[in-house]
């Protein structure tokens, strides 16, 4: 029963942000914008992508091949968690709660204090380190031959697994694009850093798989007959090559996003560089102007970790 909890929390999500954008539009008196709806798009990718991956054959194979298991893993955390953050749903899934439930809610979860262990705990998750701590202790963790194979044995585990293996792709990922109202606690470059940081642990885990000398998992060694009719070291190496490959794609497409707009920024700043040397000395306008070497200083955010950023609307909006 409880296997199906995560997909049932997938419509009840969906369900929730259907809700909440239609309120949204009639409490501004407008459809909602292109970049409101593009972000509803990503969401219900990301949701798509979850039953893609537990409503549908993957999931079924899974218990007979590991890599098919591996598919299903780096679908839960590298394709659905970076498109639920890019879809930013939060304040669509909070709106159609009941206003006074909103408003104790948000009152307990900030200022109660017996809940004050929780926010220091929550702080301490979203921030770059903690969150980056998080994703790879949970991914390493439940690829554990134990924890694995527990995982395959018994359903409330399992879909503890794949809970966990969302939860923690949401917290990676917001630190790597922002889940507005929050905004992410990098720079660009530093996020080029954590971003390669993440890629590294899968691929050390992925390695450690590709060059085992014998299966690691009992459950797949001690099938009698396995679709392919493949070893079970084989289906090991196979999943290997797919948490190498496949897997480091999302890694490698955001830092190129984040390459393209670092260097966007400095072409925009060499630019007003250039304006800037161009006035005319004795122009009056120049005065009010920072000097050329401050305009080459990096024009850093001030860090706003996501935790400590407040929601733009009240909980009654």
């Amino acid at each position: 029963m409880a296997d199906f909890l995560p997909l049932a929390l997938v419509w009840a999500t969906l369900a929730l942000h259907l809700i909440g954008e239609r309120r949204a539009a009639i409490l501004t008196g407008r459809p909602r914008d292109s970049r409101a709806r593009g972000r509803a798009l990503a969401f219900y990718a990301g949701l798509a992508t979850i039953f893609v991956a537990l409503a549908t054959p993957i999931d079924t194979l899974a218990e007979k091949l590991l890599w098919v298991h591996m598919i299903q893993h780096m679908l839960l955390l590298t394709v659905a968690a970076p498109l639920i953050v890019l879809g930013a749903p939060w304040r669509s899934l909070w709106r159609p709660l009941p206003l006074g439930f909103r408003r104790k809610l948000a009152r307990a979860a900030y200022r109660s204090p017996a809940l004050a262990p929780a926010r220091a705990l929550g702080r301490a998750v979203a921030t770059p380190l903690g969150a980056w701590l998080i994703f790879t202790g949970g991914l390493y963790a439940w690829h554990l031959p134990a924890a694995y194979d527990l995982a395959l044995r018994n359903t409330n585990v399992h879909a503890l697994e794949h809970i966990t293996f969302i939860g923690c792709g949401i917290l990676f990922w917001a630190q790597v694009t922002g889940s507005p109202p929050a905004r992410p606690a990098l720079s660009r470059l530093r996020r080029i850093t954590y971003v390669a940081a993440g890629a590294a642990a899968n691929v050390l885990l992925a390695m450690i798989l590709a060059f085992s000398v014998s299966a690691l998992y009992p459950h797949y060694a001690d099938l009698v007959h396995r679709p392919g009719g493949i070893s079970a070291l084989t289906d090991q190496q196979i999943a290997a090559g797919i948490m190498w490959s496949a897997g480091d794609v999302p890694f490698g497409i955001a830092i190129a996003w984040l390459v393209h707009g670092w260097l966007s920024e400095q072409e925009r700043r060499t630019r007003d560089l250039d304006e800037l040397a161009a006035v005319p000395a004795d122009d009056p306008s120049v005065a009010d102007r920072p000097a050329p070497e401050a305009a080459l200083e990096p024009r850093l955010a001030e860090p706003t970790t996501i935790a400590s950023a407040r929601p733009a609307s009240r909980p009654g909006s």
